[in-house]
């Protein structure tokens, strides 16, 4: 017994039309809603610090930069940056004979930052391999 009859049967069909109307809204909500930041307009304020001061001090080389890009490492004369090489020969006149010193980097808050990374390069081709960075108290710290 055949109740359907001599009927074709019709494929399904799935309209793709609303679908996309809907991205769409989804795609202009999410634009309008998104902020973008620019890098350029990033703030950036150098980290402030505060540690208890170590029992047993192991020899230091200071190394002083300034805003300008000078350069001072411990009692020698200020001067600016030639090559890396040349700071690194003044790391190894300023360590001499001291086992393990340490590199202290005393950098401006408004030096650059490729300043910062030529004296830890110094260092590294100097053999100096332990290296700090000096900080200012918080003037609000506890003490």
């Amino acid at each position: 017994m055949n109740l359907r009859g001599d009927r074709g049967r019709d494929d399904p069909e799935i309209n793709f039309i609303p679908l996309i109307d809907v991205l769409l809204v989804i795609l202009i909500f999410l634009m309008v809603t998104t902020t973008y930041q620019r890098i350029a307009e990033l703030q950036i304020t150098l980290p402030e610090a505060n540690a208890d001061p170590a029992k047993e001090r192991p020899r230091e080389i200071d190394v002083g930069l300034d805003a300008q890009g000078r350069y001072k490492i411990g009692r020698e004369p200020t001067f600016t940056f030639t090559t890396v090489d040349a700071l690194a020969d003044m790391l190894k006149r300023a360590a001499a004979d001291a086992k393990e010193p340490v590199v202290v980097i005393n950098a401006d808050a408004q030096a650059t930052h490729q300043s910062v990374i030529h004296v830890m390069e110094a260092a590294r081709n100097a053999g100096l391999t332990r290296i700090t960075f000096a900080t200012q108290a918080t003037p609000s710290a506890p003490k």
